[in-house]
């Protein structure tokens, strides 16, 4: 245990030293602000900019707290995803590529604890960075909008995590097999991608996919209550994480 949270520590300083603790969550944050900030503002940003005649009179109805914070995972589902992928694609294929993994490995430390140590720090900064986002917009939200129950935003924002909890691990999953990074990076949004599109075109058949527990918690947002499916996806989400972990962590490729 002592050399898994060794590791673990190993981890978080190369995250400070190239910035990821700093830059990957002022980004979220920076997600977090702009949807409270574009809804209520919109009226007065087309009127600026729309060249309206005089007198013309802009009506927009501004949305709800709960739609607004809904919109804000919508925003993590199109540019968050992209760049948690950029930034953990590397996380075990860049240091196959440079012989660092070898160098770790002929020290007395286990396979296991090299990439559950990687693996668990991504979960962290990720973690930490979307709920500090999900705080900021909560805030903002609020504050320009209208009130939203702070237990309908932690359930919310757990439940969206667990998609994102699957998609680092299905990313460091493919860092551990392949030693391009470009590679981990394509599989794992086109994967996304993919099974973005078929759990929308396809919901009936489309279930249980992981992409659900984003609905779900979009409409606990919108709706204070968790509608469509929820405990099948969540159930298959946890699966499908271990699995992947478990054969990132067990198989020892030839490095």
């Amino acid at each position: 245990m002592k050399t898994w949270f060794i590791l673990f520590r190993k981890e978080w300083l190369e995250m400070i030293r190239n910035y990821k603790v700093i830059w990957i969550p002022l980004v979220f944050v920076l997600f977090g602000l702009q949807q409270p900030i574009t809804s209520y503002y919109m009226p007065e940003i087309l009127k600026s900019v729309g060249n309206l005649p005089n007198g013309a009179v802009i009506k927009i109805p501004i949305p709800l707290s709960g739609e607004v914070l809904a919109q804000t995972l919508g925003q993590y589902t199109q540019m968050g995803i992209l760049v948690l992928v950029l930034a953990f694609m590397g996380m075990v294929s860049s240091e196959r590529r440079s012989g660092m993994t070898k160098a770790i490995l002929v020290k007395p430390v286990g396979y296991s604890s090299y990439i559950t140590s990687k693996w668990m720090s991504a979960v962290l900064l990720s973690a930490g960075a979307i709920f500090i986002s999900m705080l900021t917009s909560w805030y903002y939200t609020v504050l320009l909008i209208g009130d939203f129950p702070f237990m309908n935003l932690v359930k919310g924002a757990s439940i969206y995590f667990i998609w994102i909890l699957f998609l680092i691990t299905l990313t460091v999953f493919l860092s551990s097999f392949l030693k391009s990074s470009g590679l981990v990076a394509a599989f794992t949004l086109l994967f996304s991608i993919l099974l973005t599109i078929l759990t929308s075109l396809l919901g009936k058949w489309m279930e249980w996919s992981p992409y659900q527990l984003t609905n779900a918690a979009a409409t606990l947002f919108t709706a204070g209550k968790i509608e469509g499916p929820f405990l099948l996806p969540l159930v298959t989400s946890v699966i499908l994480t271990a699995f992947f972990l478990y054969l990132a962590a067990t198989r020892k490729s030839n490095f």
